[in-house]
């Protein structure tokens, strides 16, 4: 596009800053974020700003500071909850995830196009993708950051600070890499393939076919693109010293599950309302299909070259990384939002054709904001509904949860699969919801690992334990909640916490005292002088034969980021 041309309103910076803050409001009125393993980290975080002034916290869980790749919302956490509190601290920064998201898309949107196309708002909604809903948040957060600095690479190399930028992206993609791993890989990925067609261009004149002279039009480039991108190599050499830890777990398993990637393109806005989401990701592959067929537009060379190093990456990369589940579908959202902000009218394109497209491409993202919006409120009534068992709740209990599920996966998450880290977080108060995988996180579960490997104890310490189901699901850990209710050690635990369970039989609640009941939900003080019920569940239920999706197969025990 032509910079000198005027600015059409969805180009202005009074835009861009309203889309930013469009992005935030879905977030304004939970106390709360309900994004699913947020509160499970909220408990994290309470631990390592207390660890040391509560002796039963160090006897419950160790807790020891590490230099990894996946410390992004784990260090903000320490000066702003000096400031505001964890709770506000934590919502502040989740807030800012998505509105740093946006800024970043449209960041690049400009520097690459040289104005805001009207198709770039169509990717937008992304901002709140699946990772993100899934609590994700050092990962959302590095790779908000990641967007930002991609920007910030190409407006450096479009006013020819070449030097500059190579100091300053030393700092930069250290600190991104310190958040979370991803972001830093995605942003090199980003960085060497717009360096690439920058190298191209200064070596080959415009209109030349693009496979003539394959050295000088690709291969040097190439290489003088990997020079330009060395100043964001020193957090491989951290990843190695991270990753060669002795004490560091996780497999990398699972590449080319063609299901399970399909699949996370079709969830890629997974929310509430399947329908909904589905039919919000169809607009997306109409715009990208539009876009190869549409004589009026275009795709950019330089972020068409990055989608198609991010859809390269996508193939080959498995779905557990390092222990860390997920690890392919997380790309997912930001590869689309690549392809969309690619797309850009040709010349020729009349003003009034391009402000219609800006008109649909607001109204796609303003209707998702609302949505997003009205099922965030809707998660929260659920989560103050249940947090009043808290209310009920000692400092410092010992405390086992149980949270509801089942086989099915449905659309719509409840969300509450780690609510019981808030007990932790709010009450210091034992919670076996906790991920616990050396390496994975800085905090890994202490309580009961004394106990010999095949102790029915250490089968209700951690994620996810807390996790029940009325039959055994197939490819999974979780446990029906007859079993576990059954098998509870009760005299490792003095509260059991039973959050929307599925049904059970009322007799394995003998020597449970109910001390706060909400629906189908109850909070129990186990009396320990009442003998636990003379019976155990036998034959338990066998669900009909499912047929196992990708998520099934997903250990929840894995480290979440």
């Amino acid at each position: 596009m032509d910079r000198g041309e005027a600015l059409h309103w969805w180009q202005t910076r009074w835009f861009v800053a309203l889309c930013t803050f469009l992005a935030a409001v879905p977030l304004l009125w939970p106390d709360v974020p309900p994004l699913v393993d947020l509160p499970g980290h909220m408990g994290r975080y309470r631990v390592q700003l207390v660890y040391d002034q509560f002796p039963h916290l160090r006897e419950w869980y160790n807790f020891q500071w590490s230099l990894m790749g996946n410390l992004g919302v784990d260090l903000l956490i320490i000066p702003l909850s000096k400031v505001f509190g964890l709770e506000l601290a934590v919502k502040l920064i989740v807030i800012a995830i998505p509105a740093m998201t946006v800024a970043g898309l449209l960041w690049i949107a400009r520097e690459v196009h040289g104005r805001i196309p009207a198709t770039a708002l169509f990717a937008l909604p992304l901002a709140y993708a699946y990772p993100f809903h899934f609590g994700f948040v050092n990962f959302a957060l590095s790779m908000a950051l990641a967007l930002l600095a991609f920007g910030l690479w190409l407006r450096m190399a479009r006013t020819g600070r070449l030097v500059l930028r190579a100091i300053v992206f030393v700092p930069i993609s250290c600190a991104i890499w310190v958040a979370h791993t991803f972001g830093w890989g995605v942003l090199g990925v980003l960085a060497f393939s717009a360096e690439l067609i920058r190298q191209h261009d200064l070596r080959v004149r415009s209109g030349k076919p693009w496979h003539a002279d394959l050295v000088n039009a690709w291969i040097k480039p190439a290489f003088h693109a990997g020079l330009h991108c060395l100043p964001m190599i020193p957090p491989a050499l951290l990843m190695v010293a991270w990753r060669s830890g002795g004490h560091v777990g996780g497999q990398t398993a699972d590449m080319f599950n063609w299901r399970a990637k399909i699949l996370w393109v079709v969830q890629v806005f997974r929310d509430r309302w399947q329908l909904f989401d589905i039919a919000s990701v169809g607009v997306l592959f109409l715009l990208l299909f539009k876009a190869v067929r549409d004589p009026n537009i275009q795709y950019s060379r330089n972020l068409a070259l990055s989608g198609l190093f991010l859809l390269a990456v996508y193939i080959f990369l498995p779905r557990i990384v390092f222990g860390s589940a997920y690890a392919d579908m997380r790309l997912v959202p930001f590869l689309l939002a690549i392809g969309i902000i690619a797309i850009r009218p040709k010349p020729g394109l009349s003003i009034r054709g391009a402000a219609t497209v800006a008109m649909l491409g607001m109204a796609f993202f303003t209707v998702r904001i609302a949505a997003t919006t009205w099922s965030f409120a809707l998660y929260d009534r659920a989560y103050d509904r249940e947090l009043k068992a808290l209310e009920h709740l000692p400092q410092g209990a010992r405390l086992v949860s149980f949270v509801g599920e089942t086989c099915y996966n449905e659309w719509r998450m409840t969300r509450l699969q780690h609510i019981p880290g808030l007990a932790l977080e709010r009450k210091l108060a034992y919670t076996n919801d906790q991920w616990s995988m050396a390496g994975g996180q800085l905090l890994t579960v202490r309580y009961q690992s004394d106990k010999p490997r095949g102790d029915i104890r250490r089968r209700f310490v951690h994620d996810p334990s807390q996790i029940v189901t009325d039959v055994q699901c197939p490819r999974e850990y979780w446990r029906p909640v007859a079993y576990m209710l059954a098998k509870l050690p009760r005299d490792a635990f003095d509260y059991v916490w039973i959050i929307r369970p599925p049904a059970y039989d009322k007799r394995l609640e003998q020597g449970l005292i109910p001390i706060w009941r909400g629906g189908t939900s109850s909070l129990f003080k186990i009396d320990h002088s009442v003998d636990p019920p003379p019976w155990a569940p036998q034959n338990l239920p066998r669900p009909r034969p499912l047929a196992a999706t990708p998520e099934d197969e997903v250990r929840n025990s894995m480290s979440p980021e």
